[in-house]
C-alpha cells in the first residue's frame, strides 16, 4: 500500500488474479478505480476494506470512562476487512518475534524478489503480492539475502502448501479459520489471531503473545507498568465479543506508559 497526492494505492491478490485498486475521497464521496485481471472482484470488496459492514451491536463502552471517551472521540472507527487470508498470513508470519522495522524491510525484500509487477497505472516499483506457488520457488539462499531467518521460513513455506484451504469463502468464519492456521507448523495463537483481524475483520479475537500489546493494554485499562496475556484478556473480557474493537480503540488514542530503557534492537539475519 502506499498514500500519494493522487490517492491510496493497494494491490492484492484476487479469486480472478492480481488488482491494483485507487482510492480518492472528495467532498465526502469515495472513488474507486481498479485495474488488472481481478479489478472488478477488488473494487466490489472496497466497501468492506473501509469497513462498511463493521457493526458495533452488542458493543457497551460504558464499562470503563476511557473506552466511553475514545469511542465518542472517535467515531470514524471501523474494522475492515480484505476477504483474503494469503495477502494477511504472508506479511504476519513475516511480522513473528520481530521488531516493526525488520518485517517491513524482509517484506518488501520479498515483494522485490518475488511479487508480480503491479497492474495499470499504479506508482514505479509497486508489486502484487507473490501467489503461494512463487513463494515456494524461493530458494534458502534467496531467503537469506531477504532477511528471513529459518523458523519464519519454514512457517511461510508450510502456509504456502495449504494455501487453497485457507480463503475465507473456502475456510468459513473466524473460529474455524484461526483452527486451520493453528494446525500448520509455525502458526500459533499470535499469528492466527492477526490474519483473522486483517481478513476477517473479527471483532473480538485478540493478538494474544504479542510483545507490547498486553502493556498497552494494562497500563491504559488498569495503570499497570507491566501486565501479562492472562492480565489483559481479564480486563478485556467485559467486552468478550468486542475485544479486539476495544484493543483498536486504545491503540487510536489511549495513553501509553512511559518507556524506560533500551529499545530491542532489530536482528539482520543476512550477516548471519
Amino acid at each position: 500500500m502506499r498514500i500519494g497526492t493522487d490517492g491510496l494505492w493497494r494491490t492484492t491478490t484476487t479469486p480472478d488474479g492480481p488488482a491494483t485498486v485507487r482510492i480518492t475521497m472528495a467532498a465526502g464521496t469515495v472513488r474507486v478505480a481498479a485495474w488488472g485481471p481481478g479489478a472488478a472482484w477488488a473494487g466490489a470488496a472496497v466497501p468492506e476494506w473501509l469497513g462498511a459492514d463493521d457493526r458495533v451491536d452488542g458493543f457497551d463502552p460504558a464499562g470503563h470512562p476511557l473506552v466511553a471517551e475514545l469511542h465518542r472521540r472517535t467515531p470514524w472507527l471501523r474494522l475492515g476487512r480484505t476477504g483474503r487470508t494469503w495477502d494477511a498470513v504472508v506479511p504476519a508470519v513475516l511480522e513473528q518475534k520481530v521488531t516493526t522495522v525488520e518485517a517491513n524491510r524482509v517484506w518488501r525484500e520479498l515483494l522485490r524478489l518475488a511479487g508480480q509487477p503491479a497492474p495499470g497505472p499504479a506508482p514505479d516499483g509497486m508489486c502484487v503480492p507473490p501467489s503461494a506457488h512463487r513463494v515456494l520457488d524461493v530458494t534458502d539462499w534467496q531467503w537469506h539475502a531477504c532477511g528471513l531467518d529459518g523458523a519464519r521460513r519454514r512457517a511461510l513455506r508450510a502456509v504456502a502448501s495449504v494455501a487453497s484451504r485457507l480463503e475465507p469463502e473456502v475456510a468459513g468464519g473466524s473460529a474455524v479459520l484461526q483452527q486451520r492456521l493453528r494446525s500448520i507448523p509455525g502458526i500459533g495463537l499470535w499469528t492466527a489471531a492477526e490474519v483473522v483481524q486483517r481478513a476477517l475483520g473479527c471483532p473480538d479475537t485478540v493478538s494474544v503473545g504479542d510483545y507490547h500489546l498486553k502493556n498497552i493494554v494494562g497500563f491504559a485499562l488498569a495503570g499497570r507498568r507491566n501486565t501479562d496475556d492472562t492480565g489483559m484478556l481479564e480486563l478485556l473480557e467485559p467486552w468478550r465479543g468486542h475485544r479486539q474493537r476495544v484493543v483498536r480503540l486504545l491503540l487510536a488514542g489511549g495513553p501509553r506508559r512511559p518507556r524506560h530503557g533500551p529499545r530491542f534492537a532489530p536482528t539482520d539475519y543476512r550477516s548471519r
